[in-house]
């Protein structure tokens, strides 16, 4: 698709340094080294690390579900290359067609030529295939997930009468945020029976301030300012406010505030006025700002 994804296929295959050890202990230390560097950061929350593990060796596909920021497609991508496989991620939106994902013809050079689709290109190479927001994806284009997300796993490409089928190495992964989960938006039952499922929620307290500490570069007490504002507008239930103060949100603030911005216009550029666009909500989260990191920041 992008940029990001053929770097991603072009990419070295981590797995490759714990099959063939470069030999003797001090080669193995290095060679764990260099796979530990590659591995993007993610703090684990309640055995979801080692449940994808078995999920991957079973071909098992997987659903997570949880609110926006709150780290899912951070944990896919610290999975593929912990795995050591390629990652292929779309982010679905409501003109996703089956085309999108499965490919079409297109007319080149030397004629009519087929293109594989995202979906087909990870089949191919055992990819893993994550599909972000499924639930924005037009209701049709879900549908050619059923095969491979079974039993069978095998893509069939009706233009082109092939039948792919899905190598050990290629793992279907789903995500959606409930939050925004309504009648004209939800997977169904037929599809949602097809995958395991995992629940991710915000992080605790603890865990949130590591976070922040390792992805922006601050401090303990800064970090844990941070969480406790989070902690304090998560409790908010009167304001409308579609989603609340998001782990992805705390690191942004927290990097404004390394690279020198003050806290209190860090939390308001990075907090305040990406959660909302209305003046009266804004103000009362302002309100909740002020209180807990103080007017001075």
């Amino acid at each position: 698709m992008d940029h990001t994804e053929q770097q991603r296929l072009g990419a070295p295959e981590p797995v490759a340094l714990r099959q063939a050890p470069l030999g003797g202990q001090a080669n193995s230390g290095a060679a764990q080294r260099l796979l530990e560097a590659q591995v993007p950061y993610y703090a684990e929350q309640a055995g979801e690390v080692a449940l994808f593990e078995h999920a991957h060796r079973q071909c098992l596909p997987l659903l997570i579900k949880g609110p926006t920021g709150c780290g899912k497609t951070r944990f896919v991508e610290h999975m593929a290359a912990r795995l050591g496989r390629p990652l292929i991620t779309v982010s679905c939106h409501d003109d996703l067609s089956a085309a999108d994902l499965v490919g079409r013809h297109l007319i080149g050079p030397e004629g009519t030529v087929w293109a594989d689709g995202p979906l087909a290109r990870a089949v191919r190479t055992g990819a893993i295939c994550y599909l972000d927001e499924v639930v924005e994806a037009r209701k049709d284009t879900t549908v050619v997930l059923h095969p491979l997300a079974d039993d069978r796993r095998v893509l069939p490409i009706e233009r082109t009468g092939e039948q792919l089928v899905a190598p050990p190495g290629f793992m279907l992964v789903i995500s959606y945020n409930p939050g925004y989960q309504n009648l004209l938006k939800s997977l169904k039952p037929s599809t949602r029976q097809r995958f395991i499922a995992l629940n991710f929620g915000y992080p605790a307290p603890a865990v949130e301030q590591a976070i922040l500490q390792t992805e922006a570069g601050v401090d303990a007490a800064l970090a844990a300012r941070l969480v406790k504002l989070a902690e304090a507008l998560r409790r908010l239930t009167d304001h409308d406010v579609e989603e609340t103060a998001s782990t992805r949100l705390l690191v942004m603030a927290a990097r404004l505030v390394a690279s020198g911005v003050p806290l209190l216009p860090a939390c308001q550029a990075a907090i305040v006025n990406a959660l909302t666009d209305d003046a009266d909500t804004a103000a009362a989260l302002d309100e909740v700002v002020r209180a807990v990191i103080g007017h001075g920041g």
